[in-house]
């Protein structure tokens, strides 16, 4: 039992290693190099926990010569076009100027209702909407909308909208987050201040997110 436990506390380290190595893409966007790794990972770490008479050393070696492999085809995708397009495919255009391509979708093996399955998890609902569609070489589809079906902007009528910033969390269940101060331009005294205003303790707040221009939002505790 306690060499089953090590193995498994070893092969963790190592994979969450390995795989921090080749990127934070979640897995609807990984490429088919990376999906193909990531399965041969998983399957190299479950037998190395469950087969205990198997040397650990070697498992260690298989995941060092795949993200290995992930690096080096990574590389040589950011400098070969070639390389990429054979390791990866290329995006298809399913849609183009409004027109839906059949023969595009027959090429990629995409029905109707993979499309517009796809279509509605990009909230849209009528297909005529769409100028251009592109399925990804992970398999997702970006789209593009008519003109006339795109939403209107301040910028549309000429005018610029406020910067506020990105709002940060800066306390957690009672607690400062000073990694995320310098984000919003802000400090403890200032956050205490604010707090002061509101006439709440810290250790009263379970979550308090602050942007660049002093907009706040602030959760207590529950008693």
């Amino acid at each position: 039992m306690t060499v089953v436990l090590i193995r498994t506390f070893i092969i963790y380290f190592v994979v969450v290693a390995a795989v921090r190595l080749m990127g934070k893409r979640q897995i609807g966007q990984l490429q088919p190099t990376e999906l193909v790794i990531t399965l041969i990972l998983s399957e190299i770490a479950a037998s190395s926990v469950n087969d205990t008479d198997k040397p650990l050393v070697n498992s260690v070696i298989g995941v060092t010569v795949l993200v290995s492999l992930e690096i080096i085809s990574s590389y040589l995708a950011l400098k070969s076009g070639k390389f990429r397009r054979l390791a990866e495919g290329n995006a298809v255009y399913v849609i183009k100027e409004g027109k839906l391509d059949i023969r595009a979708l027959e090429e990629i093996r995409f029905s109707i209702d993979d499309l517009m399955e796809a279509l509605r998890q990009k909230d849209v609902f009528d297909i005529s909407d769409v100028e251009y569609a592109v399925v990804e070489t992970n398999g997702s589809l970006s789209v593009m909308l008519r003109a006339d079906k795109i939403p209107l902007t301040l910028s549309t009528f000429g005018r610029k909208a406020e910067e506020k910033g990105l709002p940060v969390v800066v306390i957690a269940d009672g607690r400062y987050i000073y990694s995320n101060f310098s984000i919003c331009k802000t400090s403890k005294s200032r956050i205490d201040s604010i707090l002061s205003d509101e006439k709440i303790h810290i250790s009263h707040v379970m979550l308090m997110m602050l942007d660049k221009s002093g907009n706040r939002f602030i959760i207590p505790k529950e008693e």
